[in-house]
């Protein structure tokens, strides 16, 4: 017995699948375009990171004077791991924005 071929299913399907696709090139666009400044609480070091998680600058903004290696290094880890955290917060944020209105497998 041959299965019969509903159109309209397929027609939709198909849209749906254009819709995606066309989201998704958005929310890649946004997040690559997206950034983050992130700084250390001593005012030392300055991150600045995309939402797709690149580093795209870090500088020191602050006085070097009477701080050890250490302390520089504290404060730069500890700015870079803030900086990965911002840029996953922007992601997301860029997601629901995104892909809010657009309603998961489950709810098809």
């Amino acid at each position: 017995m041959p299965r019969e071929i509903d159109e309209a299913w397929v027609e939709e399907a198909i849209t749906r699948y254009r819709r995606i696709e066309s989201l998704r090139a958005e929310f890649d666009r946004a997040v690559r375009a997206t950034e983050v400044t992130v700084r250390s609480p001593d005012g030392l070091v300055e991150v600045v990171v995309t939402a797709a998680g690149e580093v795209t600058s870090v500088r020191v903004v602050g006085s070097l004077q009477g701080r050890g290696n250490r302390d520089i290094s504290v404060s730069l880890t500890s700015t870079i791991a803030a900086a990965a955290d911002a840029a996953r917060w922007a992601r997301d944020k860029l997601r629901a924005e995104t892909f809010g209105d657009y309603p998961a497998m489950g709810e098809l």
